[in-house]
């Protein structure tokens, strides 16, 4: 299938865009109504636009009628909270689908691993039609907690470390990257996520906060990711045993 994508994201799948003085704005994140929400780790989402409008965190296409990431719904009480948020996720003038502040409690690099995960923002996305991308604009000083990105989930050669201080702008393919947050703590982290539709505008957003994909790792101990790639191994096959043991009990009860 063929989409309209930014140069830059197809690139290399991810642009850092001009750091936001953060400290200008209030802090509306506190006021809004947080719902449980299961990503990469410990999480609360406060929804501000979802499928129909309500305050809820579910993909698009797990709703009746199904739909693709795109034309959400913004959501008036969390609006009236937080508009100078809804005015940052509005900004680049493109199509805006989900839009959520996430909060992550603190986790360790293993588990950062063993959450990764890639999107499905692009399902029921026409053909022709601008491919779906997200904005991570960090809200809370985290420094030194990373965006952690792989092409290939088992690779470490393949990861790319974002740093996340306040008003770290980026946005990735998460759909094409594994990824997920390594937040060192001790607070909880937020971030305000939007899905938007690549096109021009997009594109334009990009060019004027100077986005690029250029970025140098911070340094990571070879035995440290070694020690990790180890752990990730263990939980998955820990996992995978439960799950067949869960699979041969039930086949083994006849009320089932």
């Amino acid at each position: 299938m063929s989409y309209i994508k930014s140069a830059l994201l197809d690139e290399k799948g991810y642009a850092i865009l001009d750091q936001y003085d953060q400290s200008q704005d209030p802090e509306e994140w506190h006021d809004l109504e947080y719902v449980d929400w299961k990503s990469s780790g410990v999480t609360r989402f406060a929804p501000l636009a979802s499928a129909f409008g309500e305050t809820e965190a579910n993909g698009f296409w797990n709703h009746t009628p199904p739909r693709t990431d795109k034309d959400g719904v913004w959501i008036q009480s969390q609006v009236a909270k937080a508009p100078r948020l809804v005015a940052r996720a509005q900004e680049p003038g493109a199509n805006v689908g989900r839009c959520r502040v996430i909060e992550l409690q603190p986790n360790e690099y293993a588990s950062t691993l063993y959450n990764m995960h890639q999107d499905d923002n692009n399902r029921l996305n026409p053909d022709g039609s601008g491919w779906i991308v997200r904005g991570f604009f960090n809200l809370s000083h985290d420094p030194e907690s990373f965006m952690t990105l792989r092409e290939d989930r088992f690779n470490p050669a393949t990861e790319i470390r974002i740093p996340l201080p306040a008003g770290s702008q980026i946005i990735v393919d998460t759909q094409r990257f594994w990824h997920a947050v390594w937040h060192k703590g001790p607070h909880p982290r937020y971030s305000l996520i939007t899905s938007w539709e690549s096109g021009p505008e997009l594109d334009a957003y990009i060019d004027k906060h100077h986005g690029t994909n250029q970025i140098t790792n911070p340094p990571l101990d070879q035995a440290f990711i070694d020690g990790a790639q180890l752990e990730l191994q263990r939980r998955l096959a820990e996992r995978a045993e439960a799950l067949s043991a869960h699979s041969r009990a039930d086949a083994a009860d006849p009320k089932t």
